[in-house]
Formats: C-alpha cells, sequence, structure tokens
C-alpha cells in the first residue's frame, strides 16, 4: 500500500481526520511536523521518510510554501503543488488568474501606494472591501463604508508599513444573501459545499462564528467551481463563492490548504477519504 504523509505544523481537527482516514484505508501513514524537519541544498529523497505523497496541512502560509518548494526540489508528490500553492496564498493572484479564464468574479482593484488607493476609491465610491493580499479566516477583511473608515484604516497601514501594507486589494463589495458558499474540489469534482450564513456582521467564515447549512451543488455550481479549479492549477482546492443578485455565482477566493471541519459536519460525503485517494491516486501516475 502507498505511503502517506501529512505534513502540519498544528494539529488541527482536520489534520486528525486525514490521519485517521488514511489508516483506516489502509496506507502505512506517519505525521510529519515541518517545524523539526530540516532540508539542505545537498539532501536527498532517501535521506528521509517522506513517502509516496505528501499533504501539506500547514497553518502557516509561507512555511507550507517554502517547504513544498523543498519537496518538489527532491521529487516528492505533494498537494498540492508549489504554483497552485503560490495561486491560491496570494488573493491578488488568484483574482488575476481567475478573471485572466473567465472566471466570473468580483471586481477587484490594485494599487501599491496609500495615494493611489484613496484615488481609486474616490474614482469607484463606497461601499468597497479591503483585504490582505495573504491571510485566512477573515483576519484584515474589512467593508470600507465610506471615507472616515477608508482614511483610518489608510493611516494604520501607513505606520505599520510592512511589505504586504503597500499592496492594496480593493474589491466590489457584492450585494447578496447574509451569507457565502465554500465548496471543496477535489480532482474534477466537487466533493461538498455549505452555505456559510453569518452569525449576524459582515464576515461569514465558520472561524469567527458563520453557521455549516448543506449546499446543494447544482451543476452551475460545478461548472464554475471547475473553471476555478482549473484556473489556479487544481488539486484539493476550498472554493468560496458568493451570490450575486445580478450575476449568479461569483468566486471571490480559493483555499489551498482548506479546512473542512465544518463542512464535515453536513456532507453527505467522507471529504477526508475522497482527499486521501486522490493524492493516492494522482502520485501513482
Amino acid at each position: 500500500m502507498p505511503k502517506v504523509r501529512i505534513l502540519f505544523d498544528r494539529v488541527r481537527l482536520e489534520e486528525k481526520m486525514l490521519e485517521e482516514k488514511s489508516i483506516e484505508l489502509g496506507h502505512d501513514t506517519k505525521m510529519i511536523d515541518a517545524k523539526t524537519t530540516n532540508i539542505s541544498t545537498e539532501s536527498k529523497k532517501g535521506d528521509f521518510d517522506f513517502g509516496d505523497v505528501v499533504l501539506e496541512r500547514c497553518v502557516s502560509y509561507f512555511r507550507g510554501l517554502h517547504f513544498t518548494a523543498c519537496l518538489e526540489f527532491l521529487d516528492i508528490p505533494v498537494f498540492n503543488r508549489l504554483d497552485v500553492a503560490n495561486n491560491c496564498g496570494n488573493k491578488m493572484l488568484t483574482s488575476l488568474l481567475l478573471k485572466k479564464h473567465n472566471v466570473p468574479t468580483p471586481k477587484t482593484y490594485f494599487s501599491f501606494s496609500s495615494e493611489s488607493a484613496e484615488g481609486v476609491l474616490e474614482k469607484v465610491g463606497y461601499p468597497l472591501v479591503i483585504k490582505p493580499v495573504i491571510g485566512s479566516w477573515g483576519r484584515g477583511v474589512i467593508l470600507l463604508k465610506d471615507r472616515d473608515t477608508a482614511d483610518a484604516i489608510i493611516e494604520v497601514r501607513e505606520l505599520s508599513d510592512g511589505p504586504l501594507d503597500r499592496i492594496y486589494y480593493l474589491q466590489e463589495a457584492i450585494k447578496r444573501p447574509p451569507r457565502d458558499i465554500r465548496a471543496i474540489a477535489v480532482g474534477d469534482q466537487v466533493v461538498a459545499a455549505m452555505y456559510r450564513v453569518s452569525s449576524g456582521g459582515f464576515k461569514t467564515n465558520i472561524a469567527l462564528g458563520g453557521e455549516p447549512i448543506l449546499c446543494e451543488i447544482t451543476k452551475e455550481l460545478e461548472d464554475v467551481c471547475m473553471s476555478a479549479s482549473k484556473a489556479v492549477g487544481g488539486g484539493i482546492l476550498g472554493i468560496d463563492l458568493m451570490e450575486d443578485e445580478k450575476n449568479g455565482l461569483v468566486v471571490h477566493e480559493i483555499n489551498n490548504t482548506v479546512e473542512f471541519k465544518g463542512l464535515a459536519r453536513v456532507a453527505k460525503k467522507d471529504i477526508p477519504k475522497e482527499m486521501i485517494e486522490f493524492a493516492v491516486r494522482s502520485s501513482s501516475r
């Protein structure tokens, strides 16, 4: 049986579920802590027990991205691939790829200074949503309803002046129900989808109290998700969509190391099983 390795930097419920399912399926399964593993330019594949395929599940985007590069250097099959992780981890790259491949997505504006961002806000008008180009769990995602709110956010960014603070990602505020959709695409299929219903605020993230409710996988949903998956390179992905009142489904984010504990509570398919089987099947091609 294939040897499956699960790379982590913090063990969440998802990693435990993947480990248990892999063992249940009969695979030689081990967990690998990225924080305690050293790789060099002199390393060889045989120096490590990375098995036949690795599922990269690091919470830290940068840690997981760079570890993936090392695994590919050693010719270890890893999901998701480096290019996919990079495309999904940076919201600007995701938006550009979605638009380039004609996947419905919100209008998004990119500025590279506070002055330029202010110009966009004056020209386009309010509301707009500002997001960090790298981040998860809804952190730093703020609805800019007016000039005062925008000025305050820009002032904070100017003071912190981190590398990512200089990239302004401004997205149209979609008129939608108080929910969004999280779909999990594994290879060429959507294995599960749920509505994430807002607990009362602007954000719908499960991590922030959003309620998971099973969502029917319609042909429209599947078609949009498959197009989005292909746009970023495919693999095991969490695709977030909104129901635009005028334009139907639009994709606003794609997650590389998707969390699924909320969706697993309501899904009909066995999500960890689908992920493990896809990784094993793909690595043997």
